[in-house]
């Protein structure tokens, strides 16, 4: 099992590894899903991975924080590689100059929306942004969730709280499609009407398996918890209005200035093959391969999900306003 790392990097301990055999990792993907992925990485190569996961509630935008200040520090780059569970803040990253590109030979096979033109980063295996709908109250169609939607009140309609994580995508996603001020708009309007603002995806699918809620924005991988518990719900891709989806891809990157740039390489040419595409497929996430890859081993549900990804909008120019969006959730939230 790979290392993990608690407390903020100051370089490898020493243990008589050579360090050529050895880099830092730090991962915003669940542990549960990364670490057999790490230690098989680990077995295959002999390479030791020293891995720092963060928090649940912040991790994809504390590790990119993190990063952020470690590039900004003028000391030598602690971390070699990057795997983001989603791709703006790794955009954000590469803007910042934190990232070296590595054109890896399995980056080809991923479509030029799921990366960077320059090979900065490269993204794979990814979630769907998703209605989540019990069928007990209402059916799991578009027609049934526009109808809650215009209603007057939306007190059974859940979302998490914008400020992280994919949610925070999603408005990034709206803004840059209709607009800042149709963004803002639409948010003080909703609030309005009483959408139930909760802290993150996983309390949005829980308020709607049990019946509190009739229906929520989520993920699909925590669709999936509910779906495998047996639990009434049902779920159906958010679309905008010209009908593309909101895939929203792990990233991997190398961290320019890193410590041990070889095995960074084939770290990442690892997390970007086929196997890691279809193991993480597999599992109870059901993450959606993104490159070229034979379907047939796949689940039946894994493949209406890599329909509904092929339509997904390019997630360049919400990396564009990203930051713009944080910084106005984070004033509003303070009163500022």
């Amino acid at each position: 099992m790979a290392s993990v790392l608690l407390t903020v990097l100051g370089g490898c301990a020493s243990d008589g590894q050579d360090e050529s055999e050895r880099l830092v990792l730090y991962c915003a993907h669940d542990a549960q899903f990364a670490e057999p992925i790490i230690a098989e990485f680990e077995r295959q190569t002999g390479i030791r991975v020293d891995v720092r996961f963060d928090e649940e509630a912040n991790k994809s935008l504390g590790l990119t924080t993190l990063l952020m200040s470690e590039g900004q520090d003028g000391q030598q780059a602690r971390c070699d590689v990057f795997w983001n569970n989603q791709t703006l803040g790794t955009i954000r990253l590469q803007k910042a100059g934190i990232l070296q590109p590595w054109h890896s030979s399995s980056a080809d096979r991923f479509p030029e929306r799921f990366r960077d033109p320059d090979f900065h980063w490269t993204g794979f295996a990814g979630r769907l942004r998703v209605y989540l709908v019990n069928t007990d109250q209402m059916p799991a169609t578009q027609e049934a969730v526009d109808q809650l939607l215009d209603g007057e009140s939306l007190l059974r309609f859940a979302v998490a709280r914008p400020m992280f994580g994919t949610t925070l995508s999603h408005y990034s996603v709206l803004q840059a499609e209709y607009g800042e001020d149709w963004l803002k708009a639409w948010h003080t309007d909703v609030r309005r009407r009483g959408v139930r603002e909760v802290r993150g995806n996983s309390m949005c699918r829980d308020l709607v398996a049990e019946g509190i809620c009739d229906a929520c924005w989520t993920d699909t991988d925590d669709a999936f918890v509910a779906l495998d518990a047996g639990r009434p719900v049902g779920m159906l891709p958010v679309r905008l209005d010209d009908g593309r989806t909101i895939c929203l891809p792990n990233s991997v990157a190398m961290i320019r200035g890193c410590p041990h740039p070889e095995a960074a390489k084939r770290l990442i040419d690892f997390l970007l093959s086929e196997d890691v595409e279809r193991r993480l497929a597999a599992s109870s996430a059901r993450q959606i391969p993104l490159g070229t890859l034979d379907d047939r081993p796949l689940p039946d549900d894994v493949r209406q999900l890599q329909e509904w990804a092929s339509e997904s909008v390019s997630l360049q120019p919400a990396a564009e306003v990203n930051q713009a969006v944080l910084d106005w959730l984070t004033a509003e939230s303070t009163g500022q």
